[in-house]
């Protein structure tokens, strides 16, 4: 793969919070940027990569549930599995129900899906506590901060094995975006395990 080949990640929140991206290419360089709605992240990735990226990785549901039914049969799946918990997608009438704008990520989510879909370009979904388990083991009684913190320590230890560089995740939705881009990365890997759209990484290395 070419050292300018790109991968990028985005970590979905609710309308106040936007879009975290992380973009990573080849030789391992990490670009990180915001964008506060589905329409701006287009732009967002183009301000970074001099081509389309091989893949996109989302950490948001690609979809509802099937009406009726409590959670999506892939992550039923996801969750005898054992990989980690998850918090199950309800249908839409389900969340549309509630009036404290707790699913207003997930419609936030479903806007960039269709936006993606629509650019053609080959998306996945992520679930980032799904990748740092596999990279990093459980969490156990560890903060997710200092969790995953740890995680990305170990990817840019200068001279120490650490293989990126570039901008560093500064919080923990940027530490999710560069999650995703890193699943993304691997979604291509023979180990890679898919439950439809969700993509869970090999145990083993980040990189």
């Amino acid at each position: 793969m070419d050292a300018r080949s790109t991968w990028v990640g985005i970590d979905v929140g609710g309308r106040r919070k936007g879009f975290h991206l992380a973009a990573v290419r080849g030789d391992g360089r990490v670009q990180l940027s915001h964008a506060d709605g589905p329409d701006a992240v287009e732009t967002a990735v183009g301000r970074t990569l001099e081509a389309l990226p091989v893949r996109v990785a989302v950490d948001a549901p690609a979809a509802w549930a099937p009406d009726g039914v409590p959670a999506r049969p892939d992550e039923v799946a996801f969750l005898a599995a054992r990989v980690c918990a998850i918090r199950f997608t309800p249908d839409a009438a389900t969340a549309a129900a509630r009036t404290d704008g707790y699913y207003e990520w997930v419609e936030h989510g479903l806007q960039l899906w269709h936006g993606l879909r629509e650019a053609d370009l080959e998306v996945v979904e992520c679930f980032p506590t799904a990748s740092w388990t596999r990279w990093l083991g459980p969490r156990e009684q560890r903060t997710r901060p200092a969790w995953t913190g740890a995680g990305i320590a170990s990817l840019y230890a200068v001279g120490d094995g650490g293989v990126l560089f570039g901008d560093r995740p500064r919080n923990q939705d940027q530490r999710d975006a560069l999650a995703a881009a890193l699943t993304a990365r691997q979604s291509a890997h023979p180990d890679t395990v898919r439950f439809g759209p969700l993509v869970v990484p090999p145990p083993g290395p980040a990189w």
